[in-house]
C-alpha cells in the first residue's frame, strides 16, 4: 500500500479547494481522513499570513475569496444544546453517571447532536455563523474524576471512578459524533485534559504534581477511552500546570500519552485563556509569542481566547510574532490549520466531502426529545432509604416543603441554555403525577437558593396575550467588526441606539433571542414590556439575573445590574403580590455579542415554620425538597456566602437553614421524606438517620420534578446507582489541593461512608445465584464472570448489577474497583443469565512506579447491587492469574 502524503506535502502541493468530487479521491487518499487532509491542504496553501494566524482562535473569520464561512469552535452541549431556540435540558452529568446505563447515554447524546445541527442550520439562515453555539463540534463532555466533593464543577463529571466514567465518557462521544467518527455529526471534545478537578480558585496558576500511579490508574483512563475507544475528533487541554508544565504545553500530556501512545488524529483545542495563562499566570514563558509557541509546538491547534467575546482585533498576532522570530515554523501553523479545516470537512460545516443533510431547526425540542428527558431523569434517581413510606399512596395527603420544592431553575444544573423545555419542578409534577392526592404547599423563607425564571403563565402582553412585547434597537452607528484590544468597554458603553425598533415581537419571556434575528445587530438594546400577574397572592422575591439589564415595575425603577458580573446571583427584592393583579414591568438591556438577562422570581413566606406547621397539620407524610444549585456550586463564581466560595463548597452539610427546617419538620410528628437536589455530595447522615425516605435527585433537566413525583407515587420503580461517595465531612479527606488519590473516593478511602459508591434501592428486591468463573490464568486470555439474576419481589424493576474487583495484595492496586455494570429489566419472578467479559485492561492495575500490568497472584470478584460490603445483595468468588502481563499506556 502507498503511504499517503504528510501534510506538508500536501500543503506545498496546493490541492484544489473543494475540487475533486469524494468518490474521485477514494484511490488517492483512501480513508476519509486522508481526503479530508487533502482538500484541507489545499485550503490552507491558499491562505495569506493573516488569515492563517485568525484561523488558529476559537472565532474562526470568514474567507469570502475561497467561500469559507465564518466559524465558532465554541460549542457546548454538555447536557443539552445551548443555542437561541428552548432546546432540551437532560440531567445534569452526575446524574447521567446515576443511571449507570451506557446506552441510554449514548441516546442522550444522540438527541444532542441532533438538536445541535438544528441550531447550526439556523445560524445559516440567520447569517450567526460565527457565534457561539453555532458550531458543529461540541467542548463535551467533561471526564475529569470527581476526586473530591467540594468541587463546583464535579457536577459536569461522571463521578470519581476512571472505568465508569470512561465507559459513560465512550458512550457519550459516539452517541454525539454518530456511528462513523470518520464523518462527525457533532465532533466530541472531551475535556479537560488532565487532572483539572479544582479548586477554582487555583485552576488558572496551579502547579499540580501528580504521581506516575496517580496520572495512569486515574486521571489518565478515561481520556484513553475516549480518543482510543471512542475516538473523539478533538480534545481540550486545561489551564493548570501538571508537574511543572501548563497542560496545554505538556510534552507529556500532548506528545507522549496523546499523539504517540494513543495515536490521536484528531485536533487540540484549549480551554479558554489556557493558552494566555502560560505566560499571564504560569510565567512559564515571557511573553505573548513564546505562549503561543509552547502550546502549538507541543500540539494545541485552536485557541480559545476570552477576549474573542469582545470581537477584539489582533488576537492572532502572537502566531505571526511566533514566525518571525522563528519561535515556531510555517509547518507547525500550517499542520494546525489542516487538522482544523479537515475537522469541518467531515462534519459537513464545509461542503468539499460531498453534501450532509440539513437538519431544521423545527426537531429542537421536540417531543420525544423531552421524553427521553423523562427517561434519563427517571432512570438517574437513586433510592437511599425507605422505611415504608414509599411509593405513595395515590390518595395521600402530602406536604410539600423546602426552598426547592416548587423551584425550577434548579433542574437545570449549570452549563444549560436558559431556553430549555419548559420546567416542571417537583410540586407541579407530585400535581400531575398523582391526581387524587391531596397537596399542600408551604414556601420557604428567603434564602441563596432562590431565583426561577418567570414563565410565560404570568407574563402578558399589552395586547392581552402571553408573554411580553420585545422591541429591538439597533445602533445609530454601524459597529466594528473587530475592536481595537482595550476599547471595547468604552466603545460599547459610548454606543447609542436608534429609537425606532428593527424588530418588534412577542416573546414567550424575558431571555436573550437575538441570535434568531438576521436583521438584530450583535449590539443592540431590546426592551421588554407587559404585565406580571401572580398566580398566587403572597409573598415573592422579584428581580433580575445576568448583566446590563435593568427594571421598572409599575413605572418606577426596580433592579438595576449595573454592579453584577458573569455568575452573580440574581438581584432580587422582597413585595407583596396580588393574585391576577397585573403589574406593568418594563426591562431593558443593552447587549454585547453574548450578553443575557432573564426575569426571576420565587414565591416565599413571611413565616415558614408556621406555614409548614399548617401544612403538616392537614397531611399524612411530609416531602422535604431541600438541596443545592449550580449557581451555588460552580465554575468560578463571584458568590461568597455561608458554605460556598468562589463556586466550590466549603463544607457538606446543607444550608443551616435547610437543616433547621428538616429538623423542625420531624419533629411535627408526620413520616418525613427527603429530595435532595444537588451536583455533588453531601453529608446526609441526619437524614439517614431521621428521614422515613431518601431520594438523591440530582439536577434532573427539565422534566426533574415529573421523574421525582413518578418514582415518589411508585409510577416508576427508581434504579439509579450513586456515582459518587457521600461522606460525612471534609474532615475526613486530604487537603483540597492535595491531588494525590490516597484516602480519596471509594477505591482509596478507609473510612465508613454515609453512603457508599454504587449504593442505591428499589421497590422489589433482586438476588444473585452464586458466581461462575471461568479463568485461565493467562492474563492475556481474559476472564468471565457469569452469575443468574431474579427478581424476587412483587414489583418489576431494573437492577444494575456491578462486579468489582479486588486485587492482589500488591502496592498500587485499589481497596476495590468497578471492572463492569449492566443494566436489567426484569417482571417479578423473572430470572436472567449475565456475564461480564474482562479484558487484560479490565483486569489491570497500576504499580507505583505508573506502569499498568495484570499482576500475577490472587483475585476476587464481586457481582451484586453494590459493593461487597454494602449490605445489598453480593455475590463472591476467587480466581488467580499465574501469568501477568504488562500493558502499553
Amino acid at each position: 500500500m502507498t503511504a499517503a502524503p504528510s501534510l506538508r506535502a500536501l500543503i506545498l502541493a496546493g490541492a484544489a479547494v473543494f475540487a475533486v468530487p469524494l468518490a474521485a479521491q477514494a484511490d488517492d487518499a483512501g480513508t476519509v481522513m486522508a481526503q479530508s487532509e487533502r482538500q484541507a491542504a489545499g485550503i490552507v496553501a491558499k491562505l495569506t499570513p493573516q488569515e492563517k494566524a485568525d484561523q488558529l482562535l476559537n472565532v474562526a473569520p470568514a474567507i469570502p475569496r475561497l467561500g469559507i464561512p465564518g466559524y465558532n469552535w465554541w460549542t457546548e452541549s454538555l447536557h443539552g444544546a445551548m443555542g437561541t431556540l428552548p432546546t432540551t435540558n437532560f440531567p445534569e452529568p452526575i446524574g447521567l453517571a446515576a443511571t449507570f446505563d451506557a446506552p441510554l447515554v449514548h441516546d442522550v447524546a444522540n438527541i444532542i447532536s441532533v438538536e445541535m445541527r438544528g441550531l447550526h442550520t439556523l445560524a445559516r439562515q440567520t447569517g450567526r455563523l460565527g457565534r457561539i453555539g453555532t458550531g458543529l463540534d461540541t467542548w463535551s463532555p467533561n471526564i475529569n474524576i470527581f476526586r473530591d466533593p467540594r468541587w463546583g464543577r464535579g457536577q459536569e463529571t461522571y463521578g470519581e471512578d476512571p472505568f465508569l466514567t470512561g465507559e459513560i465518557g465512550k458512550a457519550f462521544i459516539t452517541g454525539m459524533q454518530g456511528p462513523d467518527p470518520a464523518r462527525p455529526n457533532i465532533i466530541a471534545t472531551p475535556k479537560h485534559y488532565a487532572v483539572h478537578s479544582g479548586p477554582e480558585s487555583t485552576r488558572h496558576h496551579a502547579n499540580v504534581y501528580v504521581s506516575r500511579h496517580d496520572m495512569e490508574d486515574t486521571y489518565l483512563p478515561a481520556f484513553r477511552a475516549a480518543i482510543v475507544d471512542a475516538k473523539a475528533g478533538s480534545i481540550m487541554c486545561a489551564y493548570n500546570r501538571v508537574n511543572g508544565q501548563p497542560a496545554c504545553a505538556s510534552d507529556d500530556l500532548l506528545k507522549t500519552h496523546l499523539r504517540d501512545a494513543w495515536g490521536f488524529k484528531g485536533y487540540v483545542v484549549s480551554d479558554c485563556d489556557a493558552v494566555t495563562d502560560i505566560k499571564r499566570n504560569h510565567h512559564y514563558a515571557p511573553d505573548a509569542a513564546t505562549a503561543v509557541a509552547a502550546a502549538m509546538r507541543a500540539g494545541v491547534d485552536s485557541e480559545c481566547n476570552g477576549a474573542t467575546l469582545s470581537d477584539t482585533a489582533g488576537l492572532g498576532q502572537p502566531y505571526l510574532d511566533a514566525l518571525n522570530r522563528n519561535l515556531i515554523t510555517q509547518s507547525d501553523v500550517d499542520t494546525a490549520l489542516v487538522r482544523l479545516f479537515s475537522a469541518r470537512l467531515r462534519n459537513g460545516d464545509l461542503p468539499g466531502l460531498g453534501p450532509r443533510a440539513a437538519i431544521a431547526p423545527s426537531v429542537i425540542g421536540a417531543p420525544d426529545h423531552g421524553a427521553l428527558a423523562l427517561k434519563a431523569a427517571e432512570k438517574s434517581l437513586v433510592l437511599l432509604k425507605n422505611d415504608g413510606a414509599l411509593p405513595l399512596k395515590p390518595h395521600a395527603r402530602i406536604a410539600v416543603i423546602g426552598p426547592l420544592a416548587d423551584a425550577t431553575r434548579v433542574l437545570r444544573g449549570n452549563y444549560s441554555s436558559t431556553l430549555s423545555g419548559p420546567p416542571i419542578s417537583v410540586l407541579e409534577g407530585l400535581r400531575q403525577a398523582m391526581p387524587g392526592a391531596t397537596i399542600h404547599h408551604a414556601p420557604f423563607t428567603e434564602t441563596f437558593t432562590d431565583g426561577d425564571r418567570v414563565p410565560t403563565a404570568a407574563l402578558i402582553a399589552p395586547d392581552g396575550k402571553p408573554g411580553l412585547l420585545a422591541r429591538y434597537y439597533n445602533p445609530t452607528q454601524t459597529p466594528p467588526a473587530r475592536f481595537a484590544p482595550g476599547t471595547f468597554d468604552s466603545a460599547t458603553k459610548a454606543m447609542t441606539f436608534q429609537t425606532r425598533p428593527v424588530v418588534t415581537r412577542r416573546e414567550a419571556d424575558v431571555s436573550g433571542r437575538s441570535l434568531d434575528l438576521a436583521n438584530v445587530s450583535d449590539h443592540h438594546r431590546v426592551v421588554w414590556t407587559g404585565f406580571l400577574v401572580p398566580p398566587e397572592s403572597g409573598t415573592y422575591r422579584l428581580g433580575l439575573s445576568g448583566s446590563n439589564g435593568e427594571m421598572l415595575l409599575d413605572g418606577k425603577p426596580f433592579v438595576d445590574l449595573k454592579n453584577s458580573r458573569w455568575n452573580s446571583l440574581p438581584t432580587m427584592k422582597t413585595l407583596t403580590l396580588e393574585k391576577g393583579k397585573r403589574y406593568p414591568i418594563e426591562i431593558m438591556m443593552t447587549s454585547h455579542i453574548n450578553t443575557g438577562i432573564d426575569l426571576m422570581w420565587k414565591r416565599v413566606s413571611p413565616d415558614a415554620d408556621a406555614a409548614i406547621a399548617a401544612a403538616a397539620a392537614q397531611s399524612d407524610v411530609i416531602v422535604a425538597v431541600v438541596g443545592l444549585t449550580s449557581d451555588l456550586e460552580a465554575e468560578e463564581t463571584p458568590v461568597k456566602v455561608p458554605g460556598f466560595e468562589g463556586g466550590d463548597k466549603t463544607t457538606l452539610d446543607l444550608p443551616a437553614e435547610q437543616l433547621a427546617m428538616l429538623e423542625k419538620a420531624r419533629a411535627l410528628g408526620k413520616p418525613l421524606v427527603i429530595v435532595a437536589m444537588n451536583g455533588s455530595p453531601i453529608n446526609l447522615a441526619w437524614a439517614k438517620d431521621h428521614a422515613a425516605g431518601i431520594v438523591e435527585a440530582w439536577y434532573p433537566g427539565q422534566n426533574g420534578g415529573l421523574a421525582v413525583a413518578n418514582v415518589l407515587s411508585g409510577k416508576t420503580n427508581p434504579s439509579g446507582r450513586l456515582p459518587l461517595t457521600f461522606y460525612r465531612s471534609v474532615d475526613e479527606l486530604p487537603p483540597f489541593g492535595d491531588y494525590s488519590m490516597a484516602g480519596r473516593t471509594y477505591r482509596y478511602f478507609t473510612g465508613t461512608p454515609v453512603y457508599g459508591f454504587g449504593y442505591g434501592l428499589s421497590y422489589t428486591q433482586f438476588a444473585y445465584e452464586p458466581l461462575q468463573v471461568q479463568a485461565s490464568g493467562d492474563a492475556a486470555q481474559g476472564v468471565r464472570v457469569s452469575t443468574t439474576l431474579r427478581n424476587s419481589g412483587q414489583r418489576a424493576g431494573e437492577e444494575v448489577a456491578q462486579l468489582y474487583l479486588d486485587f492482589p495484595d500488591v502496592p498500587g492496586t485499589p481497596r476495590i474497583a468497578l471492572r463492569g455494570f449492566q443494566r436489567v429489566d426484569l417482571k417479578p419472578g423473572e430470572s436472567r443469565a449475565i456475564s461480564f467479559d474482562l479484558s487484560p485492561r479490565d483486569l489491570s492495575a497500576v504499580s507505583l512506579e505508573g506502569v499498568r500490568q495484570v499482576f500475577p497472584g490472587a483475585y476476587r470478584v464481586s457481582v451484586g447491587s453494590a459493593q461487597p460490603d454494602s449490605g445489598l445483595p453480593v455475590q463472591s468468588a476467587d480466581f488467580a492469574i499465574a501469568t501477568g502481563v504488562t500493558l502499553p499506556k
